[in-house]
């Protein structure tokens, strides 16, 4: 019963086949491969963006911290939410990257940023002429870290913000198919066509073994993310082994497929605990992740048949009052099974 994220889960089958058959004979470095040329192909007709510059990595932080480094200056600051995963999971990737831009952190419910809340930090940035940082571009989440969604118009809405200062948009995707899934949406409508000038598109959570693509709608940029990846050694010499896996994520919906099934299963869970005495839900979950707070007793008693997730804060133990009510994420991924649910829930609700 492992619920701790969606990193634990395996590979599926088709994406483990693929990395077989591409292991087979010879095929050029550094993304010369004949595979990478069809998922570029593949990936511009699905965000509906003949024109878009698709690279591969093999983590999410490579692509975030990458995908802004052509999008800002040295001197300028990015603008996310206070808890974005660029603020509190990447560990200064993106500042390091960038050669030493800054966050500008917003406040927001939820884990979500406002048009208000980014409009007064964008203008009281750039506000002490040659003294203070300047307006760099707007980072969105989306599954937000709290499990989340913006909607369509809360992204158009933000971006418009962005556009009106003349500044740039950058969609962190690691969960990008859960929110497509749970907003019913194509992916075009949930970038460019809402303001979004480059996104990372999340493999790594939702089936592959290790490979996350970043998709530029501003082909002017291509040449110096090329330059970035190299330089900042993710540039890999058996491409051919990230393109594999990508190219069986973008066949027959399987990225999409996948994330749905993660988050019937979350459906599924948050339903079972509304009807658990004493479980309070932080926040309502859009897609496969949830946080809720629920006794120390039922966390004691799901440890103990061995599920795994994680409590809030991270020092928070088993010891204490048996009624106090400890936070914890759990996540569901495109394999976790509706018994592994059910078993769970029967471990929170026995007593």
């Amino acid at each position: 019963m492992n619920f701790a994220s969606d990193n634990t889960g395996p590979a599926h089958p088709d994406v483990i086949a693929a990395i077989t058959a591409a292991n087979e004979g010879y095929a050029m470095p550094y993304g010369a491969d004949d595979a990478m040329a069809r998922v570029r192909q593949s990936i511009r007709d699905l965000f509906e963006a003949p024109e878009a510059a698709v690279y591969l990595v093999s983590t999410g932080t490579a692509a975030n911290a990458l995908a802004l480094s052509v999008m800002v200056q040295p001197w300028q600051s990015i603008f996310c939410h206070r808890i974005a995963h660029i603020e509190e999971d990447e560990c200064g990737a993106p500042e390091f990257y960038a050669n030493g831009a800054k966050l500008a952190l917003v406040e927001g419910e939820g884990g979500k940023m406002t048009p208000d809340g980014l409009a007064q930090t964008i203008a009281h940035t750039g506000d002490k002429g040659v003294h203070g940082m300047q307006r760099g571009p707007v980072s969105l989440t989306n599954i937000t870290e709290v499990g989340t969604a913006y909607s369509l118009s809360e992204i158009k809405a933000l971006s418009d913000v962005a556009k009106s200062y003349d500044l740039p948009v950058h969609l962190d995707g690691a969960r990008f198919a859960n929110a497509c899934a749970a907003l019913g949406c194509r992916p075009a409508d949930m970038t460019w066509k809402a303001g979004v000038d480059a996104v990372s598109f999340g493999g790594t959570k939702n089936g592959c073994m290790g490979v996350e693509a970043v998709i530029l709608f501003d082909p002017k940029k291509a040449w110096e993310f090329e330059l970035r990846r190299k330089r900042g050694a993710h540039l890999w010499s058996k491409h051919r082994f990230l393109s594999a896996q990508m190219e069986a994520y973008t066949r027959d919906d399987l990225w999409l497929r996948l994330a749905q099934s993660a988050n019937a299963r979350m459906a599924e869970l948050r339903a079972g605990l509304a009807q658990i005495e004493g479980v309070h839900i932080a926040h309502e979950p859009a897609g496969n992740m949830l946080f809720a707070h629920l006794p120390r007793a039922a966390h004691k008693r799901a440890f103990a048949a061995g599920a795994q997730y994680y409590l809030f804060p991270f020092n928070a133990t088993l010891e204490g009052p048996e009624d106090e009510l400890i936070l914890c994420r759990l996540v569901t991924d495109w394999s976790c099974s509706q018994s592994k649910v059910q078993a769970l829930l029967d471990c929170f609700k026995a007593g």
